[in-house]
């Protein structure tokens, strides 16, 4: 199993509508990034976990746990001109992008902060989101990283 943290932006897409979809799982579509494409369509497998990410907000951090239900397949946005990710390079005989479907698994006791993620920059070491000047929406996430940031969860918050 591996472990990865994915981005999104509540206001338009945050744990609690993942909640509230059907079967509480929704495809993770509009990537438009091709390393993070790489990362869903060539190493993301059902099974593997996901920190939920809210990003672009007031207080952006790990709000939640889902799981990877289904492996990368094409994302069938970048092929409607009505949607707002399409792409008119995107051909469905040769998909440019891909995504997966991800299932909610729980949000946390609370909100995990950026702030508080990076003043623990020292032990996470390499870690992507800590990283200076790493804009992905998506990342893999070390075991060891994945548990420190869990354990943050049960300690007082900011």
């Amino acid at each position: 199993m591996r472990y990865w943290l994915m981005k999104s932006e509540p206001d338009e897409f945050g744990i609690e509508d993942l909640q509230q979809r059907k079967d509480q799982t929704e495809g993770w579509d509009g990537v438009r990034n091709y390393q993070a494409r790489n990362f869903m369509r060539d190493d993301m497998s059902k099974g593997d976990l996901a920190f939920f990410y809210h990003s672009n907000t007031k207080v952006p951090g790990v709000a939640g746990i889902m799981r990877i239900s289904r492996a990368g397949y094409p994302d069938d946005t970048a092929f409607d001109p009505k949607d707002a990710h399409y792409d008119p390079k995107s051909d469905p005989q040769k998909p440019r992008w891909y995504r997966v479907d991800v299932t909610f698994e729980r949000e946390l006791a609370r909100l995990v902060s950026l702030a508080e993620i990076k003043d623990h920059a020292d032990e996470l070491g390499d870690f992507p989101l800590v990283r200076k000047g790493n804009r992905l929406s998506v990342m893999p996430v070390d075991k060891q990283h994945w548990d420190f940031i869990l354990a943050m969860e049960n300690e007082p918050g900011e």
